[in-house]
């Protein structure tokens, strides 16, 4: 990865669009340990990047193994392909981590009459049951060292309703939850446990929830972001991964220590109305 300390401002301190400004010379990691779930692409591989530049040993889990050699060739990560949705297999995952970044998630959209039961019980399996599970059998550790962060990727969706993602919501709205309770019981522990909430992010899981949502809605594709997704923002255009990426690497530096429990809206002004 090219180091981007010096790319991320111009003379006049504006961003440059299209740069990274995630690596961060302040924030050293050197000596912790992380473990990011659904970080063969999108979000989770900005995150695997970002953690890994500031000297973090990642461990990045994800069930997409041809995303995972490409993330392991760019960034020098640790690679485990599993799937997060079969509970058994998260037994298997490095339990000995300072960070972990629960990210992993999928979508689904349709009204609840004709929500399939099983597509609602695996997400929740996955972005909720999966995230309790992981921070479980890591909050030891971090306990014996008196030093972890659990940044949970949750969503605008953790804190607002959108029709026809019943279990998306319930999902997000449940991580909100349970991160609460992580921070307080960790906090005197020295672990802290935060959410971030974006609006959608370019990833492939936005890119392929526009055909659901132009069936859903009856629009074509082609206006579905800006009828559909862009509509309650402010900044009318998608969050970038490495932005959410900078604000994790933040979140688990030294500046961070006193925030937990609480949630970071990168929503555009969504949750402004």
């Amino acid at each position: 990865m090219a180091d981007a300390r010096n790319d991320a401002r111009d003379d006049a301190g504006g961003a440059h669009p299209g740069r990274s400004w995630v690596v961060n010379d302040r924030i050293d990691l050197t000596g912790r340990t992380a473990l990011v779930t659904g970080a063969a692409s999108g979000i989770g591989a900005s995150i695997a990047r970002a953690l890994a530049a500031a000297g973090a040993k990642v461990h990045a889990v994800d069930r997409d193994e041809q995303g995972l050699d490409a993330l392991a060739r760019s960034a020098g990560v640790a690679t485990i392909a599993a799937d997060l949705a079969d509970l058994d297999a998260l037994a298997g995952l490095p339990t000995d981590v300072d960070i972990l970044v629960n990210n992993a998630g999928i979508q689904h959209v349709s009204p609840i009459e004709d929500f399939p039961l099983e597509r609602f019980d695996l997400i929740l399996d996955l972005m909720l049951v999966s995230p309790f599970r992981l921070i479980r059998q890591s909050l030891p550790h971090m306990y014996d060292r008196g030093w972890g962060r659990v940044v949970n990727i949750s969503s605008v969706h953790g804190l607002r309703a959108s029709a026809f993602k019943a279990a998306y919501v319930t999902a997000k709205h449940g991580l909100e939850g349970l991160s609460k309770v992580v921070a307080l019981e960790g906090g005197p522990h020295g672990v802290t446990s935060t959410c971030i909430n974006p609006a959608y992010v370019r990833t492939p899981l936005v890119e392929r929830q526009i055909t659901d949502q132009a069936r859903t809605h009856g629009i074509p594709e082609a206006e579905v972001v800006e009828k559909v997704m862009l509509a309650p923002v402010a900044v009318r255009r998608l969050v970038e991964p490495d932005e959410v990426a900078a604000l994790t690497l933040f979140l688990c530096g030294p500046a961070s220590a006193s925030v937990n429990g609480t949630s970071f809206s990168m929503d555009g002004g969504w949750t402004a109305h």
